[in-house]
């Protein structure tokens, strides 16, 4: 059979036996300009193969608000030109630690615990947003000479729900929509993971990070034929903030390796390039408690601990990958590119201006309404950013605790215009009583939402309301501020500015000069957490309690000459400077 196909026992092209040797590597965590670096880098560990999800929300962050749904297809082509075939995972859902798991949060804040299932309006919006997303993909089917070999249907579904209906009609949504090529799911090898989430006559793969042998054996209970394949292989882990570093040692991670292609099996590195959460797109996942448990927020580096680091660079773990992947190869594997440049030496970036944080939220922001209760920030069309909640406390009242029920995720708390405390999910009561008349306000951030489990989409902000002892305060303000207003930077260059306030929240703003632009770290020393952007584009978030201690900078988001850099502090500025190396 012409083409690329799934055989009984192996993927063939043109009736030949081929091991897929891939590696994920996400196009929306890479800067653009370096995709043909970082897919060469894939090339030289020794990989014929790429794969890569595509995040809803960052296409679609309002109903009908598309914005670049052609990356992906540019992505492609990059993959092609590489010599690369590709894997594409679109979803819906793609867990992928990014925020929401890329479900929109307008579509799971009405919807609920009705996403990632039959419901007819979570499938008429998925089926609208596949017919935009697909002609992406379709026109790039290796059987139209382009990269794409495979496209998934949903993603490790059986770790979250056991909807048939909903699966049959995502791959007879893909199969009406074009794509030709072979389908595939992915689940952990567990037999109640494999039972949920795979499809009749697609081809089921497994994901885990060792005992290779053990989950091929569990997933042939499940297909007795077909190619094996482990489509993610944990190679390293992801971050949370307050967490220690995840490292996996590189010996243990190529046996491992070695095992599944031993196995006779194909395999997809997961991550062979992590690249970063740019834009505040970091996800969060739920501790114990069957997912239930306390909130653990992602940090904004998507390192991974990959074979290949933020940076581009290769690591202990590439060399050890590529002598195990130079095993399986036709001949010599291709030179290992050079690296990126760096940075031309420090620079110190003087934040001369500064806008509290209360007039970047009037210019900014949303309108101010009055509700009953506190609005989520699904209700006020939030997905990252800020909601600034104001409630008068009646009076006169002697002291009463102040409670944020149903708090997610983080609130810096004022009484009367003076800081008064921080709430956070584990600790919602103010730790002073607040007396009454007086004027309240909180403003809550959301840390990321929730990309995996029984909790993902669940709401962001006051999500039980405000208690000044057992009662209700009604008559809550509310006004937001979303992270995507930063995109006007002629509206944050107009904002009204003074000198530094000493450890006040707000954005400061600077400039400074660069003479030999590259990759470089950026370091806040002293300052707590917030939102840095250079040039207008979005690092993500920093905060002081790491494990992450500085932003990475793609080369290409500095130039030659005059620079310009934002930071926008929630909690408590440092000396008024940053500094890139």
């Amino acid at each position: 059979m012409a083409g690329f196909s799934v055989g009984e026992d192996d993927f063939e092209v043109d009736g030949r036996p081929v091991r897929l040797l891939s590696g994920a590597l996400h196009y929306f965590r890479v800067h653009e300009e370096q995709w043909g670096h970082r897919l060469a880098m894939l090339r030289a560990m020794g990989l014929n193969c790429v794969e890569t999800y595509v995040p809803w929300n960052l296409h679609e962050p309002r109903p009908g608000d598309l914005r670049d749904v052609g990356a992906l297809g540019r992505f492609l082509d990059a993959a092609h030109e590489a010599g690369l075939w590709a894997i594409v995972r679109p979803g819906p859902y793609i867990c992928a630690e990014w925020e929401n798991g890329g479900l929109p949060h307008w579509l799971t804040g009405p919807l609920g615990s009705r996403v990632r299932t039959r419901d007819a309006e979570f499938l008429a919006a998925v089926d609208r947003w596949f017919r935009v997303l697909l002609p992406q993909v379709v026109e790039r089917q290796f059987d139209r000479g382009g990269p794409v070999i495979m496209v998934q249907v949903e993603n490790e579904y059986g770790s979250y729900g056991s909807d048939q209906v909903y699966l049959g009609h995502l791959a007879d949504g893909l199969r009406g929509l074009g794509v030709t090529a072979p389908l595939f799911t992915s689940d952990g090898p567990d037999d109640h993971m494999l039972t949920g989430g795979s499809v009749p006559g697609v081809l089921a793969t497994a994901n885990f990070g060792s005992n290779a042998r053990g989950a091929f054996e569990a997933l042939r209970r499940h297909r007795p034929k077909g190619p094996l394949m482990c489509m993610e292989f944990w190679c390293g882990w992801f971050d949370h903030w307050g967490a220690d570093h995840v490292v996996r040692d590189a010996e243990d991670a190529a046996g491992a390796l070695r095992e599944i292609l031993e196995c006779g099996a194909s395999v997809n590195l997961y991550m062979a390039h992590g690249g970063t959460n740019f834009g505040g797109w970091a996800g969060a996942n739920r501790a114990g408690q069957l997912h239930g448990g306390v909130l653990q927020p992602d940090v904004t580096s998507y390192d991974y601990d990959a074979p290949i680091d933020e940076h581009g660079r290769p690591t202990e773990k590439f060399w050890r990958f590529r002598e195990v992947f130079a095993r399986y190869a036709d001949g010599p594997l291709p030179e290992v590119p050079a690296q990126p440049a760096a940075l031309a030496g420090p620079v110190s970036a003087e934040l001369a201006s500064h806008t509290p944080l209360d007039v970047v939220l009037d210019a900014l922001g949303s309108a101010e309404g009055t509700y009953a209760v506190p609005p989520s920030f699904e209700d006020l069309d939030v997905d990252r950013g800020l909601v600034r909640y104001g409630v008068d406390v009646p009076g006169p009242r002697r002291p009463y605790p102040l409670r944020a029920a149903g708090l997610r995720d983080r609130a810096v708390v004022y009484v009367d215009g003076v800081r008064a405390g921080i709430l956070t999910e584990e600790e919602p009561v103010l730790a002073e009583p607040v007396a009454g008349p007086a004027r309240v306000e909180l403003w809550v951030e959301s840390l990321g939402r929730v990309n995996y489990g029984p909790r993902t989409g669940e709401p962001k902000g006051v999500t039980g309301g405000l208690l000044h002892e057992r009662q209700y305060l009604h008559g809550v303000r509310a006004r937001a501020l979303r992270l995507d207003a930063f995109d006007d930077a002629e509206a944050v260059r107009a904002l009204p500015s003074a000198e530094p306030a000493a450890g006040g929240t707000g954005l400061y703003r600077g400039v400074f000069e660069v003479s030999g632009a590259g990759d470089a770290e950026l370091e806040l020393p002293g300052w707590t957490r917030g939102f840095v952007w250079v040039n207008g584009f979005c690092l993500g978030r920093y905060w002081s309690q790491g494990p992450q201690l500085s932003l990475y900078v793609p080369g290409p988001v500095l130039r030659e000459g005059r620079n310009e850099v934002w930071v926008l502090e929630t909690e408590g500025a440092g000396e008024p400077r940053v500094r890139l190396s």
